[in-house]
């Protein structure tokens, strides 16, 4: 069981990281209008080098969210930020939804 679409009010881009080269980070072609779940919070995290980062956002979206750490996301109000973490969420045979949560600069 997934996420309930109705849930996820709120579009937003997500350009997916690929990685570095000389000119610095690159990232795939832009998905438009994904919908999302988009909460604005501050709240400390962990980044995948483990160092404590302030996080502002908490993005909550279908599974299989092709997004990565590092990931360029545009939220609904236009901001541009990236992705600190990206949690997968299942519970195969358990009556909870699927869904993937992002935490954002």
């Amino acid at each position: 069981m997934n996420v309930p679409r109705w849930l996820l009010r709120h579009r937003i881009t997500v350009e997916p990281y690929l990685g570095d080269s000389a000119y610095g980070p690159t990232y795939g072609d832009p998905v438009k209008d994904v919908p999302a779940l988009v909460a604005e919070e501050i709240k400390t995290v962990r980044d995948r080098e483990g160092r404590e980062v302030t996080s502002t956002a908490q993005i909550i979206a279908e599974p299989g969210l092709n997004c990565s750490a590092e990931s360029r996301i545009t939220l609904p109000d236009g901001r541009i930020t990236k992705a600190i973490s990206v949690a997968h969420h299942t519970a195969p045979g358990l009556p909870v939804p699927q869904s993937t949560e992002v935490r954002a600069e």
